[in-house]
């Protein structure tokens, strides 16, 4: 049976609820070690120690089915569990403690005089408890209050006596089991104890009491009965005490034993893998970081529990190791996990700061991250294990401390590092701006059959409103080899080019990154389709020019990239042949109209027949100027934008590009006119200084030469 997240319940070894720790062992040790207690003793105090969340509760539960069971050659033990949490004062625990061994001794007629004898001790020596000093009372008021109980069989000494004597001719052993000791006050331990001691201590009544050592100690040194000793209060707990018994040490094996089983249970409920990538960060989390925190089966149990109830909807979604360092991050260090979201930027990569703070020393970024873990609550003992958890799930984190940091793996995995991925690990699921891995899967799907249903449809808004973080999501997909509908994305892109919503992204254009994923889609075509798919983006005045950036990529890639194509294969020259007449034919209108009249769709479309085939452009152009359709100098003011002061020269990159649609000398033979002061012409303006400055400064430079 594996073990259950939710349940905190102590187990007894049964079927039902069986012994996962190899405590069963110690139990049985613990009962044949009572019975030897009694054979010697009348009476025992015997105390189960160990550390929270060690398994004590467990263990009594199995040393209370040991006993009942029982051996063949040795008597059935009663049982009373006394619970001190519900009693407040030695009058009322008294009461419980007699009620309880009463209820404890067998349920037959033989035993109804024993029960009447303890039941009259019980209610002798309650009343008195409080007055008698047993817990610090002045007892001045004893003659006047008892005055009437104080003659015959009815006074405590002698209840306590008869009781005695019936349960000494019983000879039937009763153990009373009281668990967690360390929970209660100062007072309410000493009262325990007391009762334990002086009143309790009675032949064939022995004490089972349950306890943290060092956390019981600590309650001690706060009564006004110990003081602030250390010392004292350990000579106290030996006088209460006859018998230790030491819970054997959680092992390190121990705990990654039931680590593992844990793990296991947690895949098995949600059907996943755990690759070995995956075992390995995990087990590198698990032994540099996880494991001097999770030194109980409590802790465990507690730690993956969270991880249970808050994986469901992200199965799937997120990177499942980073999953589990965030899990234990929230869990033990709560006021840390709400560091994450404050300094999300810096920790995704994402910030404008970043380059900063990369500057900097690691060590300053060190010591501002340890001040910030401290700030949260982390002690000193932990401050390096946090930080070095968070240093394996935020790359850039690492990065900024002095270390390797792999923002695109981040990425890959959809771990928290990743900006695209930090609010499923904070929200508990994918949320609704954004895309499930499955919905994804299912609307690429859609796409590739031609058969858009609602998963595509909200795949497509995306691409509207999210396309960088779509980009770099079917980026992904591409580099891991999945295989997208790359022609019917391309159409998409086609349709709403130049229209897109999103935001700027480090100054990145959505209609730039759209026109990344395309050059990635395109690369992944096969070649025979290469004319067909251009011309089908290109029959949209927006495709096409998305199609002339893609055909002009293909050949002359940004810096970094590889050419996919070569101006002599054979399908260039046929996709640049349909592409051409796809611009000419969004062009035909304008190049019916003024210069003035043309729009800045018509001006991207003008400049992308440029990259795309300037050898056609060119004439094109040439035909409008020489019928006067259209004029240079209103021509050049749409070509050329106004640029923002100091910087009115036109640049050389322009002027070359602006060389390959009409001749410069033509250009540079309108400076020589006045420029123009009133009217529409006064716009033009800044085309004929700018045009001065750059023949200028051409000039310049060959008179420098």
């Amino acid at each position: 049976m594996a073990d259950s997240f939710f349940n905190d319940d102590p187990v007894d070894g049964g079927p039902h609820s069986p012994d996962l720790l190899g405590h069963q062992r110690y139990a049985d040790h613990a009962v044949g070690l009572l019975e030897q207690v009694r054979s010697q003793s009348e009476s025992g105090v015997l105390a189960l120690i160990g550390p929270w969340g060690s398994g004590k509760s467990s263990v009594l539960q199995m040393v209370l089915r040991g006993l009942a069971e029982g051996a063949d050659d040795a008597p059935a033990w009663s049982v009373a569990e006394l619970n001190p949490w519900l009693y407040s004062d030695l009058d009322s625990l008294t009461m419980a403690l007699f009620s309880e061994i009463r209820a404890a001794l067998p349920d037959d007629k033989k035993w109804s005089k024993t029960r009447e004898k303890i039941g009259s001790f019980g209610k002798a020596i309650s009343p008195l408890g409080k007055l008698t000093g047993l817990v610090g009372v002045d007892s001045s008021a004893l003659i006047s209050s008892v005055s009437e109980r104080i003659s015959g069989d009815t006074s405590p000494s002698k209840a306590k006596q008869i009781a005695a004597e019936a349960l000494r001719e019983a000879n039937h052993p009763i153990l009373v089991v009281m668990d967690d000791l360390d929970r209660l006050t100062p007072q309410e331990l000493l009262v325990v104890f007391k009762l334990v001691r002086l009143v309790g201590n009675l032949p064939n009544v022995y004490y089972l009491i349950s306890f943290d050592e060092q956390t019981l100690l600590d309650v001690l040194q706060r009564s006004d009965l110990v003081g602030s000793s250390g010392h004292r209060a350990s000579e106290f707990l030996e006088k209460i005490i006859q018998v230790r018994l030491d819970l054997p040490a959680f092992r390190e094996r121990d705990a990654s034993a039931m680590v593992d089983r844990s793990l296991a249970a947690l895949l098995d409920a949600h059907q996943l893998p755990f690759t070995e990538p995956e075992q390995r960060r995990f087990a590198e989390a698990y032994f540099q970081h996880l494991e001097q925190r999770l030194r109980t089966p409590r802790a465990i149990k507690r730690y993956f529990g969270q991880a249970a109830a808050s994986l469901g909807s992200l199965a799937g979604e997120v990177d499942l190791v980073d999953f589990l360092l965030v899990t234990f991050v929230r869990t033990s260090e709560p006021r840390v996990y709400r560091l994450l979201g404050r300094h999300r930027a810096e920790l995704t990569g994402t910030s404008l700061e970043l380059a900063a703070a990369r500057s900097r020393q690691s060590g300053d970024r060190t010591q501002v991250w340890r001040d910030r873990l401290t700030s949260a609550g982390v002690t000193e003992e932990h401050l390096d294990g946090i930080l070095g958890l968070l240093a394996m799930i935020f790359p850039a984190l690492s990065r900024s401390l002095g270390t390797d940091g792999d923002l695109t793996a981040a990425a890959h995995r959809h771990g928290i590092g990743s900006n695209d991925y930090f609010d499923r690990y904070v929200v508990f699921g994918v949320p609704d701006d954004d895309l499930s891995e499955a919905e994804l899967t299912e609307a690429l799907t859609q796409l590739a059959a031609g058969a858009p249903g609602p998963e595509a449809a909200e795949l497509l808004l995306r691409l509207e409103e999210d396309t960088h973080r779509l980009r770099r999501r079917l980026g992904q997909r591409l580099q891991a080899g999945i295989t997208v509908p790359a022609a019917a994305l391309l159409l998409a892109l086609a349709e709403r080019y130049g229209a897109l919503t999103a935001r700027a992204e480090f100054l990145l254009s959505a209609d730039a990154s759209a026109r990344f994923l395309a050059q990635d889609l395109f690369r992944t075509l096969p070649h025979d389709t290469h004319t067909q798919v251009l011309a089908d983006i290109a029959a949209s005045p927006q495709g096409a020019s998305l199609a002339g950036r893609l055909l002009f990529d293909a050949m002359k890639p940004a810096d970094t990239g590889i050419p996919y194509a070569q101006e002599t294969d054979a399908w260039v020259q046929t996709a640049r042949t349909a592409v051409v007449e796809q611009l000419k034919h969004h062009l035909t209108t304008a190049g019916s109209q003024p210069a003035d009249a043309l729009t800045k769709p018509d001006i991207d479309l003008i400049w992308t027949w440029r990259h795309v085939d300037a050898a056609t452009a060119r004439p094109w152009i040439r035909e409008r100027l020489d019928n006067d359709t259209w004029q240079l100098l209103p021509l050049l003011a749409k070509l050329i934008p106004p640029r923002p002061l100091p910087f009115t020269t036109v640049d050389a990159e322009t002027l070359a590009s602006l060389d390959a649609l009409i001749d410069r000398d033509e250009v540079y033979a309108l400076l020589d006119q006045p420029s123009p002061a009133t009217g529409t012409a006064t716009g033009h303006a800044h085309v004929l200084d700018g045009l001065r400055q750059a023949r200028d400064r051409g000039r310049t430079t060959t008179t420098n030469e």
